[in-house]
């Protein structure tokens, strides 16, 4: 079986649903901290050779030192991305409808999208990416573990900024190996 290793994106500039910047990219902190992953990950015996990013600024910037360092560039993947908020919901009401979420599990999340649906997607497109460092965000890796470990709950772990969860695939299904470091303070998506 081979490895996948979720990473997720350093610290922002601005937190999820701020309607002063929808796509924020890391702050001073959030660069030291990719710096850091990126040395984690080159350190590894069989570090990974592929490099998968959200489209979103954050996850960009924080895959970027990785990727300079392999040498590769960082493929975009849409099914790694944070999670969409319904139709209809105002910039800055995203975050109350998400903690609302957090409550929660995939099926029961308000909104015109099947999350469900949603979170088999992300398993399957981080199920398919075997040797490599995907960098993604908070509710993607939980969707993920959630789908490797059969827990329908939304929130199953807090990951920190730039912590790494591994998983091991046989490039259809997933195994939970190790949850990412925890997130000891207010949550910022």
């Amino acid at each position: 079986m081979a490895r996948v290793y979720m990473i997720r994106h350093g610290n922002p500039a601005s937190t999820w649903g701020d309607t002063a910047d929808s796509d924020p990219g890391l702050d001073e902190k959030g660069r030291a901290q990719a710096q850091v992953v990126a040395k984690t990950l080159l350190a590894l015996p069989q570090p990974p050779r592929l490099v998968v990013s959200s489209p979103l600024a954050r996850c960009r910037q924080t895959a970027a030192p990785f990727a300079k360092a392999r040498s590769a560039e960082a493929r975009i993947e849409t099914k790694v991305g944070e999670i969409p908020a319904p139709a209809g919901i105002a910039p800055d009401m995203r975050s109350s409808w998400l903690r609302a979420a957090f409550d929660g599990v995939w099926s029961g999340i308000e909104g015109d999208i099947d999350y469900a649906v949603w979170r088999n997607n992300v398993a399957a497109a981080v199920a398919a990416s075997a040797d490599t460092a995907i960098f993604s965000h908070f509710v993607a890796i939980n969707a993920a573990v959630s789908a490797a470990t059969a827990d329908s709950r939304v929130l199953c772990f807090r990951p920190d900024h730039c912590s790494i969860t591994v998983f091991e695939t046989d490039g259809e299904n997933l195994t939970l190996i190790e949850r990412g470091g925890e997130a000891q303070t207010r949550v910022v998506v």
